[in-house]
C-alpha cells in the first residue's frame, strides 16, 4: 500500500463515507446484510490472521474503514446490537478451531510413543513451564520496545526463575525414560492457536510463537467472544425489549394512519351520501314535473278532443234542420 492509499484509509476511517461530500459514491450501508459486523467491531478472524499460518483469506463480506466510522457514529445515538450477530460469527470459527485442537491431539495420540501417567505427568510440567517462559519473553520484548524498562527488567528475572524451574523439570524427566526415547520430539499441541510445541524447543521459538502474530490473534479472538459471551443474556433481552417497543411503535403509526383514512373515509361516505340525496331529489322532481306535463298534454288532448265532439254534434243539428226546412 502507498503512502497516498495509507492516507486515504486514515481519513476514511476517521471522518467515514461523506469525509468528501460524496453521498452516491458508496453502493452499500453499514447496516447492509453484506457489512462484515465482526469487522466493524474490529474482532473479525480474517483480518486478524491475515499474513500468518492460518490466514483464512479475503472476507466473503464487505470490510471497510469508512463503514466502520460510519456505525460508530451511528452506533452513539442507536443500538444495532452488532455484537450478537459478531459473538455468533466468533463462536462458530472458535468451535471450528477447537475442533481442530481435537484432532491433532488425537494425532498426536496415534502415532507417537504412548507415555507412562508418571512420565506424561513430568512432560506436561516441562511444557506448562516452556509455555510460561514463552509468554513472559514476548511480553516482556514487548515492554521493553513501549519503553517500559522497569517492567520488562522484572518480567526477565521471572523468566530466570522459571528457567531454573524447567532444567530440574526437565532432570526429572530425563531420568524417568532411556536415552533414546528422550532423544525423541515430543510434541503437543497450543491450547489457543492449535500450533505444535515440541518439549526440546528452545526459548527463542518459544518467545517467537507466544508473541507471534498467529499466537496473539487467536488471545485477542478469544478475549473478545468472553467479553461478549458475558454480556449476551442481558443483550439479548435489550435486543426483544428494543424489537417489541419498535413493533409497538409501527403498530401505532398504523392505526394512526389508519383512523385518519377512517375519518378521511367517513367525510367521503357523508358527501357521497348527500351527494346521492341530492340526486334522488333532483329525479324526483324531474319524475314529478313529467308526470305534470303528461297530465297537463292528457288534459288538453282529452279538452280537444270534446270540442271536436261538440262541434260535430253541432254541425250535425244544423244540417239536419236545414234539410227539415227545404223540405
Amino acid at each position: 500500500m502507498t503512502a497516498h492509499d495509507q492516507m486515504r484509509a486514515m481519513l476514511d476511517q476517521l471522518m467515514g463515507t461523506g469525509r468528501n461530500g460524496e453521498t452516491t459514491k458508496y453502493q452499500v450501508k453499514f447496516n447492509d446484510p453484506k457489512v462484515c459486523k465482526s469487522f466493524l467491531l474490529g474482532c473479525c478472524p480474517h483480518e486478524i490472521l491475515t499474513s500468518t499460518r492460518m490466514d483464512l483469506g479475503e472476507c466473503p463480506r464487505i470490510h471497510d474503514l469508512a463503514l466502520r466510522a460510519d456505525f460508530e457514529k451511528a452506533q452513539a445515538s442507536k443500538d444495532y446490537f452488532y455484537d450478537l450477530d459478531a459473538m455468533e460469527h466468533l463462536q462458530a470459527f472458535i468451535s471450528d478451531c477447537d475442533r481442530r485442537t481435537e484432532a491433532a491431539k488425537q494425532r498426536l495420540a496415534e502415532t507417537q510413543e504412548e507415555l507412562s501417567a508418571e512420565v506424561a505427568v513430568k512432560a506436561n510440567s516441562v511444557h506448562e513451564l516452556a509455555e510460561q517462559i514463552g509468554q513472559k519473553l514476548a511480553k516482556a520484548e514487548q515492554l521493553g520496545e513501549e519503553g517500559f524498562v522497569d517492567e520488562s527488567m522484572k518480567l526477565m528475572e521471572e523468566v530466570d526463575e522459571l528457567r531454573k524451574r524447567k532444567l530440574e523439570a526437565e532432570q526429572e524427566y530425563r531420568n524417568s525414560m532411556p536415552a533414546s526415547s528422550y532423544q525423541q520430539q515430543k510434541l503437543r499441541v497450543c491450547e489457543v492457536c492449535s500450533a505444535y510445541l515440541g518439549i526440546h524447543d528452545n526459548d527463542r521459538r518459544l518467545a517467537d510463537h507466544f508473541g507471534g502474530k498467529l499466537h496473539l490473534g487467536f488471545i485477542k479472538i478469544r478475549e473478545k467472544l468472553a467479553e461478549l459471551e458475558k454480556t449476551a443474556d442481558k443483550r439479548k433481552e435489550e435486543k426483544r425489549k428494543t424489537r417489541d417497543r419498535d413493533r409497538d411503535d409501527r403498530d401505532d403509526r398504523y392505526r394512526e394512519r389508519h383512523r385518519e383514512q377512517y375519518v378521511g373515509g367517513r367525510e367521503l361516505d357523508r358527501r357521497s351520501k348527500r351527494h346521492r340525496s341530492r340526486s334522488r331529489d333532483r329525479k324526483e322532481r324531474e319524475r314529478s314535473d313529467r308526470d305534470r306535463d303528461n297530465r297537463s298534454r292528457s288534459h288538453r288532448s282529452r279538452s280537444r278532443s270534446r270540442d271536436r265532439r261538440s262541434h260535430s254534434r253541432h254541425s250535425s243539428s244544423s244540417d239536419k234542420r236545414r234539410e227539415r226546412d227545404r223540405d
